[in-house]
């Protein structure tokens, strides 16, 4: 090498370097930063400017012999605290101790480390960036499983609520032969009588009146058959029945016996 005076100054401020990146473990030091009384920090920043040395590959070599990140292509500060975890770990040091609040040199660690680990900074770095905290055994946390915020489907209403609200008063349905508060009201008689008809095959007319003892429309005997008094039968059965359906009269010739004693006129008899 050809002595000068430029390279002179290097060597010193070399030295330097040297010196800080002992206490620090990097050369991205900031501008301010000083070492042997040398401005280092202003010193590097003015070598990493484009074509500071241009014609001084050695200079250049002696700067990547003491830390070949001496000039990297990501921000400054990540590369020092990147160079504060590494020594950490290398000197035995784990990764659960490097909790959120662990600091060096001012620098939070920690929480700069929590924040790599993270699945979309880890995906955002640079490959050598990655490269680099793989090296030292770093690696990105698992995605977190996002809540199921899908709505659970309305359980049916139809079955159970109608279960629920069981049969209330009033409100069952007329049925061929039976007799019940409503329809009884409402012309149940002639839909009954209208059903025995067409069952009988009877040509289209009003109803004949069934004579005691038979059935209409057929000759043979049935016993206890006739015309009830359908507000005596409610009676037995709903106990009080409206005063403006005591005259409604209700065939009994379905074919089924009837449970109580019929008159002359259809009126229940005493037993």
């Amino acid at each position: 090498m050809v002595w000068s005076m430029a390279g002179e100054r290097f060597l010193e401020n070399l030295a330097a370097a040297r010196v800080y990146y002992e206490e620090h473990w990097t050369l991205r030091a900031p501008r301010t930063a000083t070492a042997l009384d040398k401005p280092v920090g202003q010193w590097l920043s003015n070598l990493r400017r484009p074509g500071a040395l241009d014609g001084h590959p050695e200079w250049e070599a002696a700067l990547s012999a003491i830390a070949p990140d001496w000039n990297p292509q990501w921000p400054p500060d990540w590369q020092r605290h990147y160079a504060a975890v590494r020594e950490m770990l290398r000197d035995e040091a784990s990764l659960t101790e490097l909790q959120p609040g662990v600091t060096v040199h001012g620098m939070n660690i920690g929480r700069w480390l929590a924040r790599q680990r993270k699945p979309e900074v880890w995906t955002a770095l640079t490959d050598g960036q990655r490269e680099r905290l793989e090296a030292i055994g770093i690696t990105p946390q698992a995605p977190e499983r996002k809540p199921d915020t899908t709505m659970p489907a309305k359980p049916s209403k139809t079955a159970s609520g109608a279960f629920e609200r069981g049969i209330r008063p009033g409100s069952h349905k007329a049925r061929t032969g039976s007799v019940t508060p409503t329809g009884a009201c409402r012309g149940s008689a002639g839909r009954v009588g209208g059903e025995a008809r067409s069952r009988d095959h009877e040509p289209e007319g009003p109803p004949r009146k069934a004579d005691r003892g038979q059935a209409e429309g057929s000759g043979r005997p049935r016993t206890g058959l006739g015309t009830i008094d359908a507000s005596e039968h409610a009676k037995g059965l709903f106990g009080a029945w409206p005063s403006h359906c005591a005259s409604v009269e209700i065939p009994a010739a379905l074919g089924r016996p009837s449970p109580y004693p019929v008159g002359t006129r259809g009126s229940i008899l005493p037993r």
